[in-house]
C-alpha cells in the first residue's frame, strides 16, 4: 500500500478508510446477535426434521 501524498497545497490528503477498520468496532454486538439467530435457525431445522 502507498502512503498518502500531500495535496498541492500541502496538506496531507486523508488516507480511504479500511473496510476491516471500520467493521471492527461493532464485532461485540454483532457477534452474539448472529450467534444467536444461527442457533435459532439450527434449533428450527432440527425440530422440523424430527
Amino acid at each position: 500500500m502507498s502512503t498518502p501524498h500531500a495535496d498541492d497545497h500541502g496538506t496531507p490528503a486523508r488516507a480511504p478508510a479500511d473496510a476491516v477498520e471500520s467493521i471492527v468496532p461493532m464485532i461485540p454486538i454483532v457477534l452474539p446477535i448472529v450467534g444467536g439467530v444461527l442457533i435459532f435457525l439450527l434449533a428450527f431445522i432440527a425440530v422440523s426434521m424430527a
